[in-house]
């Protein structure tokens, strides 16, 4: 039997890709972690692609983009993103990255890149995936489509005190203005801008722990 397909949409900290993960291991299901991805070419954008002026040359990038090999791998049971060989997952997450990758997500060449990678995998079933274009234009014929949302004072707290678990050093407003600015950026751009598909299930968990929130989402899903 084929498992269904489960497409994760939403804002910046709204628990996406913890949520995604948690549902992936009661369903049996593969979690793809599309943000991460984004995050992987943006590093990479940043240490190979920019200027003396710590400006990311996007042309340069464009150009470059076969030299980028992005993959998961299994570790304690955690899926770790690898950048052609390195495990970047602390890397992907520092103020630096997070201030520049709604730029490089908004490019044509770089969605166009990653789309197939992301439709490959979830060709057979049995996957769920989160990010901000998901059940609108990566996976329009998902099985369950739900959109995250909660207020920007909740989300900024969760998003500093995963910051400050990382060890990195910021300030609770410095990530509201980040999560402003990408919230802006995200709904605004031309290319695969954010926004709730018309079929999708809208989730605000502004006052819902993780738990609830996830107990929700599954009351929804019945063919498994």
């Amino acid at each position: 039997m084929r498992k269904p397909v489960i497409a994760i949409d939403g804002y910046s900290s709204t628990g996406k890709s913890s949520i995604s993960k948690v549902i992936a291991k009661k369903l049996g299901l593969i979690h793809m972690d599309t943000g991460a991805l984004y995050r992987g070419v943006t590093y990479f954008a940043i240490k190979e692609c920019s200027d003396e002026n710590e400006k990311i040359d996007l042309e340069k990038l464009f150009k470059n983009l076969n030299q980028i090999h992005l993959e998961f791998k299994k570790i304690d049971e955690e899926l770790i993103l690898f950048l052609n060989g390195k495990d970047i997952s602390k890397e992907i997450r520092t103020n630096q990255v997070s201030a520049n990758v709604s730029l490089i997500a908004s490019q044509k060449e770089v969605r166009d890149y990653l789309m197939e990678t992301q439709r490959s995998i979830a060709e057979k079933g049995g996957v769920i995936m989160d990010g901000r274009d998901i059940g609108t234009v990566v996976l329009p014929d998902a099985d369950y489509k739900f959109f995250l949302t909660a207020s920007i004072e909740e989300r900024t707290k969760r998003r500093f005190l995963e910051l400050k678990g990382l060890n990195i050093e910021t300030t609770e407003n410095e990530v509201r203005e980040n999560l402003i600015s990408r919230d802006k950026i995200d709904s605004e751009r031309a290319i695969a801008p954010l926004k709730k598909a018309h079929d999708a299930i809208l989730v605000d968990n502004s006052s819902m722990t993780k738990e609830q929130t996830i107990n929700y989402m599954l009351s929804f899903i019945s063919d498994i």
